[in-house]
């Protein structure tokens, strides 16, 4: 669970879902069913993409899979040294309240998302599943709460460069060792 959490919450900075956490913080300035909206959007994303990340481990052997880890780690810490920019569209939300809007946003803004991604490969690497799941769920609250709780202020003072670079790090790092746990020293 802890390499999930510091996963997704390294990776969560300065990544579009987070831009789009401080857009709806500062359009409804209601921040707990924002929070709710993005809890219940990323435990339903993730848990589906989690899901899909186990079942994987049931399709391929163990060592395709740990290479298709392998990858996996590598090619989410290169896609993590690109800065995310929230596009105009993604911007714009329903005229609903401040939850469903939250939960309808962050629920397809993270769809192919380099934290779903990163789900999905984590899934598939470890077990019990809910840990996995509650893991990258709590990492995007510890990214995005602080960003809706504080507002603009906090977000202009984001080390946005040096939290890509920490994420890349981290998911290459994880890449290297899972592509040599299982070689002898």
């Amino acid at each position: 669970m802890f390499v999930s959490t510091l996963a997704v919450a390294v990776a969560e900075i300065g990544d579009k879902t987070q831009l789009l956490a401080l857009v709806l913080a500062a359009r409804y300035r209601k921040p707990w069913p924002i929070i709710a909206g993005i809890l219940v959007a990323t435990l339903l994303n993730h848990a589906l993409a989690g899901w899909l990340g186990a079942l994987v481990t049931g399709w391929v052997s163990p060592e395709v899979l740990r290479w298709g880890v392998v990858v996996s780690f590598l090619a989410v810490a290169a896609w993590a040294l690109v800065p995310d920019k929230l596009e105009e569209d993604e911007a714009k939300t329903p005229k609903y309240g401040a939850f469903l809007a939250t939960l309808v946003a962050f629920f397809l803004v993270e769809i192919g998302d380099k934290t779903q991604v990163a789900t999905i490969v984590l899934a598939a690497q470890y077990s019990p599943l809910w840990q996995v799941v509650a893991g990258t769920t709590l990492g995007m609250a510890i990214a995005n709460v602080p960003v809706v709780l504080l507002g603009a202020r906090f977000a202009a003072r984001l080390p946005l460069k040096a939290a890509r670079y920490a994420a890349a790090a981290l998911f290459a790092g994880l890449g290297l060792w899972v592509a040599f746990q299982g070689l002898p020293a």
